[in-house]
This record gives C-alpha cells, structure tokens and sequence, in this order.
C-alpha cells in the first residue's frame, strides 16, 4: 500500500512538472517578449515626449478592440478569477494579443499603468488553452489557470516564490487551496528560469541590512501599516469610482478617449514625466532620500484615471509607487531609515490593494533580502487588515472575512464601494 501511495504520488508530481513546466515556457517566453518591448516603447517616450499628445487617439485604438473584438477578454484578470471560481469556457486565446498590444499603447502614450495585469492575463490565457489538449477536467483546470497566474506573475517580477503564493491567494480572499501548491510553485518557477534565460533581467532594489524589530520600529509598522492599507483602499476605491463615471458614457469606445484628454491635460500641465509609466526611476530615487507627499497622491490619481477610463496594464507596479514614495515621504517624520520605510510601502500598499499578505511578504523577501523581514511581514499583514474587503479586483470572493464584524460577507464576492 506505502509503495503504491508513492508511486502515485511520484505520478503526479511528473505529470506536474511536465503541465508546469509547459505552462512556465508560454508564459515565460511571452513574460520576456512583454518585458523587452516595454522597455523599447518606454525609452522611446522619453526620447520623444510629443507622442503624449497622442493619448485620446491611442484611447480610441484601445477602446475599439476591445468594443469589436474583446468580448470576454475585456474582463481581464476577472475573466480568470471566474473561471476559476466556476469553471466554464476556455478563455479566449485573443486574451494575449489584445492586452499586449494595448499595454504597450498606454505606456508608449504615457498612460499611468503597471504590467502585472498583462503578464497574468497572458499567462492564465496561454496555459488554459492546454486545457483541451490535454482533456482535463474542471477541477484539473483550475489548477492550470492558477498555475498560470503565478507563472505570469513571477517572470515579469522575478519573483518565483511571492508569484506561486499570488495564484494561490488572490482569488478566495482569507484562504487557499493547498491542492494548487504543486502546479503554483512548478509553474512560477519554470516561468521565471525562461524569462532569465532569454536573457531579460529585472530592476534590482537596495538590499536592507540585517534590522532586528525594536519596541519603537514595531510601533512606527503598526502605525505606518495602518496609512498604507487606508492607501491602498483608497486606490481601490477611486479606481471604482472612477470607472463608475466613464461608464456613463454609453458607447465604449470613446471612455478612454475622454479619458485620454483628461490626461493629456494634466500631463501637460505638470510638465514632466515623473507620473508616466511604470515610474521605476522614481521608485529607486525614493529609497536614497524622501519623496514629496504629493508623489503618492498624483501617482494614485493618474493610475486611476488611465485605469479607470479603459487604458490597458496593470496596477501593480503603480501600487508600488505610490507605496514606495509614501513610505519614504514618512521617512522625515519618523525615526526609521528611508530604505526600509520604502520598502514596508513597496509590499505593504500592494498587499492591502490585492489582499495577497502572504505573496507580498514573500516578495519582499525576494527583492530586498531577508534582513527586514519582520518589519516587511508585519507592514503587509496590518496593511491588508486595514483595506477592508476592498480591492483591485471584482472578481475575488471572501473565504474568509478579515476579522469577526466581518464575518457577515464571506462566501461571496468582496465589497467595491
């Protein structure tokens, strides 16, 4: 009986190896094409500012495609979480193409977006379609589709491990489904070797020196984890509001047309580039010296604006922003080093935004070393208790309330306003 036991056991890990490895390939690769020609349209913008003026014809493009030829696609990273919720139809293969492209229309016109929805929705698009050819069944599947969240997330961060733990928190809000661990971590892991391997690196961050937890850094954590999850509901919050209203608008197509003349309004108006984009550069000033207070707040605004009027991308690598500069703005008025207050901001906003705790120490870890990771941990944790169940993404449904008054919601989808 023991034998057979670990014979099926050394089954399923090699069926798994090879799904996931298969899975880390697609999404890797497409990872790694995303990644190089993010970069080409981003120097580009810099080396020819005019193009922002483009921005209400680019919306237009956007809006087009996805009007005529989006269908379900146009749910993005949703369109997976309900798949994996309750199991229906293969996603659309045209998931890839469509959110590539006008991801790198948003960033080549200088819309506020991230990357992470793009390398997720790819890879969750890619490894479903493995789904007929391999005949498996629903509960099969979702596996397969969490595998390729966490394949997609880890190769455009470099991540493996916060990228396999993101697939398996961030559909079922307060729990996980430990079935899934084998083909998250496979997949998440595969994925990042590919992209590596065709050669494409990733930002490197300072690494934080060894920083044991004293009774006064626990209590500036506890006080700056409260204001980075009041952030990240407050993203999320306007972000929603800031769809409601461009919803009015009864034709699609033209939401991120207007929206791309409120932006090109603006931008004009600032006279800089600071708020276009990704904003690395502006995440790696933050850790040398203190940010302006107003860095946060423009970045949150602008991203939900892009966002929010039907620009494509991600909101994850904003979020990272607007944590980061908030965290080394805290750094005039308290007694922590500027570094480690960015970093707390860094995980911690997106922790709260996402409702992933876990994945979000986890990267921490990864990109800025293991020497602050109590103060990471427990910045994650108090930012994602004080968000709410409230969130960047609809589609996610409370396993778990985050604590008893709300114990009334769980079961069913999370809060948005």
């Amino acid at each position: 009986m023991r034998l057979a036991g670990a014979s099926a056991v050394a089954i399923l890990l090699l069926r798994w190896v090879l799904i996931g490895g298969g899975v880390g390939v697609l999404a890797g690769s497409a990872s790694a094409f995303f990644l190089v020609s993010l970069d080409w349209v981003t120097h580009w913008r810099e080396t020819h500012p005019w193009v922002i003026g483009l921005l209400p014809v680019a919306g237009l493009v956007i809006g087009l495609a996805y009007h005529y030829w989006g269908e379900r696609a146009g749910r993005g990273n949703n369109l997976i979480l309900e798949e994996i919720h309750s199991p229906r139809t293969v996603l659309p293969l045209r998931m890839v193409p469509l959110v590539l492209g006008s991801t790198l229309l948003t960033h080549l016109v200088g819309g506020s977006a991230g990357r992470e929805g793009t390398a997720v929705q790819m890879g969750g698009a890619l490894a479903d379609q493995l789904t007929k050819l391999l005949r498996l069944p629903p509960p099969e599947r979702r596996l397969l589709l969490i595998a390729g969240m966490s394949a997609g997330f880890a190769s455009v961060f470099g991540t493996p491990l916060a990228g396999a733990v993101f697939g398996l928190e961030v559909f079922l809000l307060g729990s996980m489904r430990y079935d899934a661990v084998l083909p998250a971590f496979l997949a998440a892991v595969s994925a990042d070797l590919v992209t590596r391997g065709w050669g494409v690196g990733h930002t490197a961050y300072p690494q934080l020196t060894n920083l044991p937890l004293t009774p006064l850094g626990f209590g500036c954590t506890l006080l700056v984890g409260v204001l980075f999850g009041l952030a990240a509901r407050s993203f999320a919050t306007f972000t929603h509001w800031i769809s409601q209203q461009f919803a009015r608008l009864q034709y699609a197509p033209l939401r991120p047309v207007v929206g791309g003349g409120l932006l090109l309004l603006i931008l004009w108006a600032f006279g800089t580039t600071r708020y276009q984009g990704l904003g690395i550069p502006v995440i790696v000033e933050a850790f040398r010296a203190p940010a302006a207070l107003t860095d946060f707040a423009w970045k949150l605004a602008l991203t939900a604006l892009t966002l929010g009027s039907g620009f494509k991308g991600g909101e994850v690598t904003p979020l990272f922003f607007i944590g980061a500069t908030l965290g080394s703005a805290l750094a005039l008025v308290l007694p922590l080093p500027v570094a480690l207050l960015t970093a707390m901001g860094f995980v911690a906003v997106f922790a709260g935004a996402a409702n992933t705790p876990l994945a979000c120490t986890l990267m921490g870890l990864e990109l800025f070393g293991a020497g602050a990771a109590a103060y990471l941990g427990l910045a994650c944790v108090v930012a994602y208790l004080f968000s709410g169940h409230r969130g960047i993404y609809s589609a996610q449904i409370i396993g778990v309330g985050k604590h008893r008054r709300m114990a009334r919601e769980q079961d069913n989808p999370r809060t948005d306003v």
